[in-house]
């Protein structure tokens, strides 16, 4: 130690007491040798002895070696082959071991190709999962498992492809599908609805329970997966009622959610279900050109949306995240702006209310479907007031047909009923009531022409059709009291008057059926109040109700007789205007022929059988009808006496027409219409009279004293009027006498004249300049 410790001269001591120790050593060893020498040499004496045994044992050994050798060649041979079969036994073990380890392996990757072929995707890819979780590692050092390995990623996507053409396959098919999928759900909603009508009645809230149940019953029941592509004609007499879930096989839908969801791609398939829904709706809310031309245009519009959204629906509630509530309501609220537009759009087109009204019992059935889905339907309704409206317009453009057509078949007779069986068929269709009408004997006739009962029919015939619209808009019965009576007002006031007025002004109406006419407005008018009382009968309201309105048939009658009663003045004047026509006076005649003109004759004796036809208009009527005639008659003749195309009038043309006027005033006083008072009539000719009078006496001296006091003979009498006849009368004296000169009575008339025609002059001067 002092020598590793280097210690001053440490080394040297080391090796000098290391040589002392070895020589020691040395002396030591010799010392035995040499007492252990003899011993040696005995023992090699004795070796050499048994050197020559040792030849002798070693022949004998080499001979035994070579006898063993040849006898353990064989078992040599069987030695190595049990060595052999040792070493392949255990091979074999190691093999089995292995195989035990591989053969799982093997026996899911066999179960997953099986899988995979029966199309078991989502369990195939468990089996991937279990396959890289527990299989594969433990034999991952093996060939064929990093083939496996490799292949898992590409079946994966084989199986992403397969499940994502089996859902497009799907999403096709139900596309297609679709009408027969909301036909179906529109038709359980109708007869859940059909079963519900009583409770509704007794609660109104029932109904909306009643689809939420039958709704939870179509989520509840079981997915048939089998999308029926080959669809079989209804059974009506089939017990067991498919719901629109039996009729489509969602696996694929739910397959592949599933799957993608393993995936770890969930979103990704989310994504791209909502935006082909999208596109699909986009679609499915896209009409045919044609689709207003039928009812099943619409209707098959109709089963189209309802079948997408009732697949939507359940896909809400069988599904954790595919499709939301919002991203529903999102797809209904742009779908039902859609809806309403298309619509409105189309509805506009039909002319035909019978199609309007089963347009309107789509949308109702429509609108309840997908509200027992939960989807709000308000809008709807609200579309179809602006519908109702427009079937209103429909169903007056549709009676303004039957009216006219009613109009032009009636013979504007009074109806002849020859006994009570008649009588009881005319007063089944029309409320007519007239006691002393009952007193009177078989045959007789009704006031009314035939018209009358058939406009009445088809005015409740109408009353039924805006009826049939109301039905099953959720409307209680005073709003469907108060619409009915809004479009009967309508049907009155514009569609019923807008055809009487018409009718009134049609050339081939004579005065016979304008006073027909009047009659019928007349009972027409007395019926509206048993329109009234139909219409409160059909919806239970009592019309003593506050807020009922009114039918205004009084106004539409009235206004309809008013315009019949001028259109019989204007006919009358008319008819006189085609007499005066036929007049020929010769206004140069030196004397009258001494009777009255035989076109005049025809006139009275036109109105006299004109007015006994106005014996069953009211007295007022028939009075101002005569009046109108009358005064028109003297209106027309003191125009032909004043036509500025006639020049020159005879005293003898004036004695003729003085005969006219005075058959005209005759027939004034023999009280053609009764109910005037003294000689109201004949007023209608004072202007004639007192015109001819002033030039049958020629007092012009009187005339001339006495203008312009109230107590004149010849108040009546213009001066301008007298003037313009007077000259007239001037010039045919001048012309028709040319000798006049030389006879003194005439030369004193001529100048009487000249005198009257400057004094006359005078009086119309002075009145222009007062005026």
């Amino acid at each position: 130690r002092s020598v590793y410790d280097d210690q001053p001269n440490a080394h040297q001591r080391f090796m000098e007491k290391l040589d002392a120790c070895i020589r020691n050593h040395d002396r030591e060893i010799e010392k035995m040798c040499n007492f252990h020498h003899q011993g040696f040499v005995d023992a090699i004496t004795e070796l050499l002895k048994v050197r020559a045994d040792a030849e002798k044992l070693k022949v004998q050994v080499t001979d035994t070696n070579r006898r063993l050798q040849d006898a353990g060649k064989e078992v040599i041979a069987q030695t190595e082959e049990v060595i052999r079969c040792r070493v392949q036994q255990r091979n074999i073990t190691t093999v089995v071991e292995k195989l035990q380890l591989c053969l799982p392996v093997l026996e899911m990757y066999s179960k997953l190709k099986e899988q995979m072929n029966v199309k078991r995707y989502y369990s195939a890819l468990k089996t991937m999962e279990q396959l890289e979780n527990l299989y594969l590692p433990r034999v991952s050092q093996y060939r064929f498992c990093q083939i496996m390995i490799e292949n898992l990623p590409k079946l994966r996507e084989e199986i992403k492809e397969i499940s994502m053409s089996d859902l497009k396959d799907f999403l096709e098919s139900i596309r297609k599908h679709s009408d027969r999928i909301g036909e179906t759900a529109m038709k359980q909603a109708q007869q859940q609805k059909t079963f519900s009508t009583p409770l509704q009645k007794q609660n109104n809230l029932n109904y909306g329970r009643n689809m939420c149940l039958g709704r939870s019953r179509i989520l509840e029941s079981k997915n048939e997966i089998t999308l029926k592509r080959t669809f079989e004609e209804d059974d009506e007499h089939e017990e067991e009622v498919l719901t629109a879930q039996d009729l489509v096989d969602f696996s694929p839908v739910y397959r592949c959610l599933h799957i993608y969801s393993v995936l770890g791609d969930g979103e990704i398939f989310e994504n791209y279900y909502r935006k082909q829904r999208r596109k699909q709706a986009r679609l499915v809310l896209q009409p045919q050109s044609s689709m207003h031309e039928t009812v099943e245009g619409y209707r098959r519009y109709f089963s189209q949306i309802v079948g997408f959204f009732v697949v939507e629906d359940h896909i809400l509630h069988v599904t954790q995240g595919l499709v939301t509530r919002t991203y529903t309501d999102e797809l209904w609220n742009m779908a039902l702006s859609k809806i309403i537009a298309v619509l409105r759009t189309h509805s506009s087109y039909c002319s035909d209310p019978d199609l309007v009204l089963e347009l309107k019992n789509l949308i109702v059935v429509f609108a309840d479907t997908l509200q027992g889905y939960g989807f709000p339907v308000n809008r709807l309704f609200d579309l179809l007031f602006e519908i109702r409206d427009q079937y209103n317009e429909t169903l007056l453009k549709k009676w303004s047909g039957l009216f006219r057509d009613i109009f032009e078949a009636d013979n504007y007779s009074p109806i002849p009923v020859g006994n009570e069986e008649e009588y009881k068929i005319v007063i089944s269709k029309f409320p007519f009531q007239d006691p002393e009408f009952d007193k009177q004997s078989f045959p007789k006739k009704l006031p009314m022409s035939q018209s009358v009962p058939q406009i009445y029919i088809q005015v409740k015939e109408f009353i039924y059709a805006s009826l049939k619209f109301s039905e099953s808009l959720h409307r209680s019965s005073t709003e469907i009291d108060d619409m009915l009576r809004k479009s009967t007002n309508l049907l009155l006031t514009r569609t019923l008057s807008s055809c009487l007025q018409n009718l009134i002004k049609k050339p081939h109406i004579g005065l016979t059926e304008l006073v027909q006419i009047i009659i019928n407005t007349t009972h027409l008018e007395q019926a509206c109040k048993y329109l009234e009382d139909f219409i409160s009968n059909i919806t239970n309201i009592s019309q003593v109700t506050v807020h009922t309105a009114r039918l205004y048939g009084l106004s539409t009658f009235k206004d309809a007789r008013h315009a019949a009663e001028g259109e019989i003045y204007t006919k009358l004047n008319q008819k006189i205007d085609e007499f005066i026509q036929i007049a020929d006076y010769d206004w140069t005649m030196s004397e009258s022929d001494g009777r009255a003109s035989g076109y005049l004759m025809d006139l009275i004796n036109f109105l006299r059988s004109t007015f006994q036809v106005f014996t069953h208009l009211p007295g007022k009527v028939a009075q101002t009808a005569c009046m109108s005639a009358c005064q028109h008659l003297s209106t027309s003749l003191m125009q032909m006496l004043l036509d500025s195309e006639l020049k020159q009038i005879s005293m003898g043309a004036i004695q003729q027409f003085n005969l006219d006027v005075i058959q005209c005033e005759l027939f004034a006083s023999s009280e053609p219409v009764p109910g005037f008072q003294g000689d109201t009539l004949q007023l209608a000719f004072i202007d004639l009279r007192q015109l001819l009078d002033l030039f049958m006496v020629w007092d012009w001296s009187t005339y001339l004293a006495d203008y312009g006091q109230a107590t004149s003979k010849y108040l009546r009498v213009n001066p301008s009027t007298a003037l313009t006849l007077l000259e007239k009368m001037k010039d045919s004296s001048k012309k028709n006498n040319i000798f006049a000169q030389f006879r003194k009575n005439d030369r004193d008339k001529q100048k009487l004249i000249e005198t009257v025609v400057k004094q006359l002059r005078s009086l119309v001067n002075g009145m222009s300049q007062h005026t």
